[in-house]
């Protein structure tokens, strides 16, 4: 049946689809945790350059204040990213499932229609 060829080719390409997000989410979140590093090197070295680490000193560094937001966004943004990942994976788990059925309902047409072939010519 070419209907279920189809049904086939769409849940693979859904399921591939799945798997590109996933990927693509695993990306962001290593680079959100690269450049997060980054940052705690930066602020490391600045924190040593003033000889100040206590961010409530009045003399603290206005540029470690500033890379220290941005890597606390970062990290923010890095635990939503991680959520994401997780729903992704519950809908590539899906999605792979779909598959594997529609899989087997067009193996099991096919075996039908090898099957149904044969009997109606010896019956």
């Amino acid at each position: 049946m070419k209907s279920r060829e189809n049904l086939v080719r769409l849940k693979q390409f859904q399921v591939n689809e799945k798997r590109r997000q996933l990927l693509q989410l695993d990306m962001m979140i290593a680079e959100f945790e690269r450049m997060a590093n980054e940052l705690d090197v930066q602020i490391a070295a600045e924190e040593k350059k003033a000889g100040i680490s206590d961010v409530n000193h009045f003399a603290y560094p206005t540029f470690a204040k500033a890379a220290r937001q941005r890597r606390d966004n970062l990290l923010n943004s890095q635990a939503d990213l991680a959520q994401q990942r997780e729903i992704a994976e519950t809908a590539l788990a899906e999605a792979e499932l779909e598959l594997s059925k529609a899989e087997m309902l067009e193996t099991r047409d096919a075996k039908a229609r090898d099957g149904d072939g044969g009997r109606a010519m010896t019956g």
